[in-house]
């Protein structure tokens, strides 16, 4: 039983993903003019995060099996590759182990990342022993405190929540990663509308209700989803659970197998690019994209500070808001504004083993626990709001340093840092960042393709926000592409619909990947 509410809680660093600088890429400058394009047909992937890098990925795909004629031209606006994924060392010092400060775990249900990492020979590092020690704040009392591998902290957990909540809790979210591991059959539904899609998974209920509103009417207990579930999606997405909707809730405990990459989640996307054989533009902004058509051709303009080029195809593969791309009003207004949660995170290193009993309202010879979590329970009954949503303790720096990290919804402040950790901060990063989107119930989201050859990879953000479903939302937005514009696709000559029969029955089957 503790076990499986560690793995449902502990390993929860998954959703904030960030910018990270890797190593240049060698590439010319980009076609200087918007006249029709001549000879080998371009395709422009704007942004080189999660979505763009895998999509430059899966037009390799059909490239390598079905010859697919076509040239890539990838532009990012910042020198950086991974989008929201972002490493940083200890004392911005190299010699030290670098620490994700962004997307920092993947699970095993996210079989494109676990893939990814075995193709291209990375070295996986078990995420899930982090933060035994787990306790539930809510701003004036620690609910739940389970400071050690101890039998009575199962009693603790059952006398607080009973056996059915966590029962029911873990059968719902089984349910729906069930549904989930379909996106990775031979049988995987192609979708340009986002609700059409939620129905065919079964999943209307999931995404028209709060997480609250779901699991409670579903037999879960309110305390067990105010506290327990509640501290899942505060620290992953930094929003309530009253809040935020219910197939989200669900991704934030499916916590199962969390792990990342030794020296950084980044380089399952600089090995996207570099399989790709794709041109990478860094440092350069994309300010609008355009429609040139005459009576022989049909191109999308793409205008960036290198100059203006015509393409087949556009994918948009950032959050056209945060992008500040123009497009004509016709297309940006089917993308609603996305708010975003504007979170602050906090990595210090410190000397101090454990936080500050006092500040947790425990007596001076009582263990802190390593990783503190938050729920928004006491406030809504008058009482005080927690200052952060998360702190956990993330191992060892150096021989007599631990590394912290902090989430939060405004900045940490040095005095309360060192309050907090007994006067023993040694080193202090801060960013902020707008981390991921508010999530709340919908039935509506923005189109996958806004105009023959111009798709939006992040229209699914609303719909599920991690490094992984980008990787999905971009392969099929390459189907797409290449069946409508080069009558192929990333598993065959076209789209087809495929039958049971023929469904691989090899576990490790993964679509896309094999075909």
């Amino acid at each position: 039983m503790r076990s499986l509410l560690f793995l449902s809680l502990v390993s929860t660093s998954l959703a904030l993903q960030l910018p990270f600088k890797v190593p240049f890429f060698q590439s010319t400058s980009p076609q200087e003019d918007d006249e029709p394009v001549r000879g080998t047909p371009r395709v422009a992937i704007i942004g080189a995060g999660a979505a763009g890098s895998s999509a430059a990925f899966w037009i390799s795909k059909a490239q390598e099996r079905f010859g697919v004629d076509v040239e890539v031209d990838v532009y990012e606006k910042t020198s950086h590759i991974g989008g929201r994924s972002l490493t940083i060392y200890p004392h911005d010092n190299d010699t030290f182990k670098p620490v994700e400060l962004g997307a920092s775990i993947f699970v095993k249900a996210n079989r494109n990342l676990w893939r990814a990492v075995k193709e291209f020979n990375l070295t996986l590092q078990d995420y899930s022993d982090e933060g035994n020690d787990l306790g539930i704040w809510d701003g004036e009392q620690l609910l739940l405190n389970l400071p050690g591998n101890r039998w009575w902290d199962t009693l603790k957990v059952l006398w607080r929540y009973g056996v059915m909540s966590p029962r029911r809790s873990n059968s719902l979210v089984a349910n729906m990663l069930k549904q989930y591991s379909t996106l990775y059959t031979i049988d995987s539904p192609k979708w340009e509308n986002i609700t059409d899609l939620a129905h065919s998974l079964g999943w209307t209920n999931l995404i028209e209700n709060t997480g609250a509103d779901f699991f409670t009417s579903n037999g879960v207990s309110r305390q067990y989803v105010f506290e327990l579930l509640e501290a899942a999606t505060r620290v992953n997405y930094g929003q309530n659970i009253d809040s935020i909707h219910a197939l989200e809730a669900a991704c934030s405990i499916a916590a199962d197998g969390a792990s990342q990459v030794e020296g950084g989640n980044w380089q399952i996307f600089d090995r996207f690019l570099n399989h790709s054989g794709a041109n990478i533009y860094k440092d350069t902004k994309v300010s609008r994209i355009t429609q040139k058509q005459s009576s022989k051709s049909r191109q999308w303009v793409v205008h960036s500070d290198k100059g203006s080029t015509g393409y087949k195809a556009v994918i948009i593969a950032a959050p056209f808001h945060q992008s500040n791309i123009e497009l004509p009003t016709a297309l940006a207004s089917q993308i609603p504004k996305q708010p975003y949660v504007h979170l602050h995170v906090t990595f210090l290193t410190t000397t101090s083993p454990s936080l500050n009993p006092e500040y947790l309202a425990l007596s001076p010879n009582e263990k802190a626990p390593s990783m503190v979590l938050t729920t928004y329970e006491g406030a809504r009954q008058g009482r005080k709001a927690p200052e952060f949503n998360s702190i956990s303790y993330h191992g060892k720096v150096s021989e007599d340093e631990w590394g912290v990290k902090i989430f939060s919804e405004a900045p940490i402040e040095d005095k309360w840092l060192e309050s907090m950790f007994n006067n023993q901060v040694t080193w202090v990063h801060r960013a902020e960042f707008d981390a991921y989107p508010k999530l709340p119930p919908t039935s509506s989201f923005p189109p996958v393709m806004l105009d023959r050859g111009l798709y939006y990879v992040n229209a699914f953000e609303p719909f599920i926000s991690t490094m992984e479903t980008e990787t999905l939302a971009s392969r099929n937005v390459v189907d797409l592409l290449l069946n409508e514009e080069f009558s192929s696709s990333i598993c065959g000559p076209r789209i087809s619909a495929s039958t049971k029969e023929t469904a691989p029955v090899d576990a490790n089957f993964v679509f896309g990947w094999d075909c």
